[in-house]
């Protein structure tokens, strides 16, 4: 696990940024320069040759003008040697021989070319045209040296060669004075010098100019490279080497163009470690870190098969996308990646919810036909199925259901109807009364919130309150409610006490407690008067930010219930952890009471709270067997349809209880 924690792909490429291509020593370079563009230098030599050969036989003119009578020996000689090197030539270019074959060969062919011309030439009668025509050899020379490309070792080979020819010439042409001789000697010695001179130079300039040029290659390519790693950086996740999000977006984008273009249809998934704050905490940040490194590793080997992409989208949670071709297919895949994490065993005994290894909850979306379809509507629907996954409980895989009530286009309806209930009117709060079992007085009032539809249609408290809290609306409402309660009820002393529920949402947010203060101080309401139900569930975690807050609220007087005890794993914790006014049992435990073992447990659980000395109140009193069994465990306060139902403020009275007899006095042992 090091070295994937010290080579990851963000490694990798930091690695690259800093690395320089090897460069190759100069017997390399050399080698490089001499193969480098060697079709190049193949076709150049090919048809500089023909250029020349061309020239070679216009010179045929001049044979006729200066040595008319020896012309048709020259001639003859002309055209013979000027298609045997054309058919060398075109031989070699046709077996794809090599640069310097050919040049070689074309070096040889002018040499050849000089002594095949010269030699007939020099058989004239006319001494005087011959001794001023065979200056016309320096042609030759230059050509080798300056009109083609030839290597210096072979453009100086040939130069030779040509000079030696013609002082072996000029040497036997009886005729010439010394004059002559030193004359024209002199001046192709200086044609050889200045000719080999600007060749040793144009070859030297040639080697620089492919230097600077291979030198060029070299820094493009490490500018690529560079920007290639800039680039690779930019859209890798430093700690996981995945995609980062700016990737991730990317290919979300390439996907969503091919489902609309093709009809190519795919998936995304939402995957969010469980608890990992949690985890984060207790085990250190290096640790986390470890851990979300391994998760990657196994989220990589889970979607393998199927081809897909896969990205940290940030924190602990991460995005993967692979193209199917049913929902079926998606929902599978959601399970693979959920087993997989799983099976990684990864020790998290820091959570309280029944598993002691990390686990990820997996939300999903599947590409489908709709009315409006956008990108960004299917994120949001795969992140609808996280949220549903880790309200059942995380560890689990959850596939955006469009016909499900509570994540279909219904659910985005009641999130925009929350933003304007409180405006319009469109939210209202009931309240069930909580009697006393001893005295079968009311004690307080539970208030319950409602929402209607704009056409009046009421919405399921089952069906908002989730939509709240995951929208955040809970916020608004939440301090609604209470601002509502005490001015409704508690400022005109109808009842003694009114319980809200608070979601937990709104205990971390920054400045509840205060708002609830500021609430208390505005309606001149005791805050001994306000009781705040808190939850057990999966997501009430033991949160600092949560017990500081309760802390706050309790100093400001307002008392702290437990709601829904036993439902939940983190109830025996929040029992240790803080000191609750009352505690409400609930109503499934009654229930389950038509048979032994629910009695002996509810039983069980009224010793444990009695134990610790809360207050206990039991919900869903229904029946009158139910009351007699509260008075049997002497019960403290009770509530239920059977001794109350809600009623909306302007209708509420506190009924006579007619069903509730005080229970009897215990006879003094």
């Amino acid at each position: 696990m090091d070295r994937c924690m010290k080579h990851t792909l963000a490694d990798v490429i930091e690695i690259d940024l800093h690395s320089e291509p090897p460069r190759p020593a100069s017997t390399e370079l050399r080698a490089l320069y001499e193969n480098e563009g060697e079709g190049a230098r193949k076709q150049a030599t090919r048809h500089g040759f023909w250029t020349a050969v061309a020239v070679y036989l216009l010179f045929s003119i001049t044979d006729i003008l200066l040595v008319p009578d020896v012309a048709h020996y020259t001639i003859a000689a002309r055209f013979t040697i000027a298609v045997v090197a054309l058919m060398l030539i075109e031989m070699q270019i046709r077996r794809n021989a090599g640069a310097n074959a050919i040049d070689v060969t074309a070096a040889a062919a002018l040499v050849l070319a000089y002594a095949g011309w010269l030699y007939p030439a020099m058989m004239t009668a006319d001494t005087q045209s011959i001794s001023y025509y065979m200056v016309f050899g320096a042609i030759f020379m230059m050509s080798v040296n300056l009109f083609f490309s030839f290597q210096f070792r072979i453009s100086l080979f040939a130069s030779v060669t040509i000079l030696l020819i013609f002082f072996a010439a000029v040497l036997s042409f009886s005729p010439a004075d010394v004059s002559y001789r030193l004359a024209f000697g002199t001046f192709n010695i200086s044609c050889f010098v200045f000719t080999s001179y600007v060749n040793w130079k144009l070859n030297r300039e040639r080697y620089k100019v492919f230097l600077n040029a291979f030198e060029a290659r070299i820094q493009q390519k490490e500018a690529s490279e560079r920007g290639r790693a800039l680039l690779r950086l930019s859209n890798t996740d430093s700690l996981t080497g995945l995609d980062n999000r700016r990737a991730v977006d990317q290919k979300l984008r390439d996907y969503w163009s091919d489902w609309q273009k093709k009809g190519t249809s795919f998936a995304a998934f939402l995957i969010d470690v469980d608890f990992f704050k949690k985890y984060n905490d207790f085990y250190g940040h290096q640790e986390g870190d470890r851990c979300l490194v391994l998760v990657a590793s196994a989220l990589k080997d889970s979607i393998e098969p199927y081809n897909g992409s896969i990205g940290r989208y940030g924190g602990e949670e991460f995005i993967v996308l692979a193209r199917m071709e049913t929902s079926e297919q998606a929902a599978e895949l959601a399970e693979t990646i959920r087993c997989g994490v799983e099976n990684l065993a990864l020790e998290h005994g820091q959570r309280r919810d029944g598993m002691s290894i990390v686990t990820v909850s997996v939300g999903a979306a599947f590409s489908r036909n709709q009315t409006g379809s956008k990108l960004e509507r299917l994120i949001h629907e795969a992140d609808r199925a996280l949220y549903g996954a880790k309200a059942s409980g995380r560890n689990c895989a959850r596939l955006f259901d469009p016909n499900d009530p509570h994540s279909n286009d219904e659910s985005e309806n009641i999130a925009a109807l929350l933003k304007i209930a409180v405006d319009q009117d469109l939210v209202s709060l009931v309240y069930q009364p909580i009697r006393n079992v001893a005295s079968g007085r009311v004690d307080a009032v539970e208030a319950l919130m409602r929402l209607r539809m704009l056409d009046g249609t009421s919405v399921p408290p089952s069906l908002f309150i989730p939509i709240a809290e995951r929208t955040g609306a809970i916020l608004d409402l939440g301090r609604w409610a209470i601002r509502t309660v005490c001015r409704e009820l508690l400022a005109d002393e109808h009842v003694p006490v009114v319980s809200v529920n608070v979601s937990p949402i709104q205990l971390k947010s920054p400045g509840f407690a205060a708002s609830v203060a500021a609430i208390l101080g505005e309606t001149g309401v005791a805050g001994g008067r306000l009781a705040l139900e808190i939850t057990e569930g999966l997501e009430m975690e033991m949160h600092s930010d949560i017990l500081r807050c309760i802390s706050d609220l309790k100093t400001l007087g307002v008392r702290i219930w437990l709601d829904d005890f036993g439902t939940g794993f983190a109830g025996l914790s929040w029992l240790r952890l803080i000191d609750f006014d009352t505690v409400k049992i609930d109503r499934s435990f009654l229930h389950d009471c038509d048979t032994p073992r629910g009695k002996a447990m509810l039983q069980d659980i009224i010793g444990l709270v009695r134990n610790r000395g809360h207050m206990i109140l039991v919900e869903g009193v229904e029946t009158e067997e139910q009351l007699a069994l509260m008075r049997q465990f002497r019960i403290d306060q009770v509530q239920g349809f059977h001794v109350g139902r809600p009623a909306p403020a302007q209708t509420f009275r506190l009924p006579a209880a007619p069903n509730i007899r005080p229970a009897a006095r215990a006879k003094p042992r």
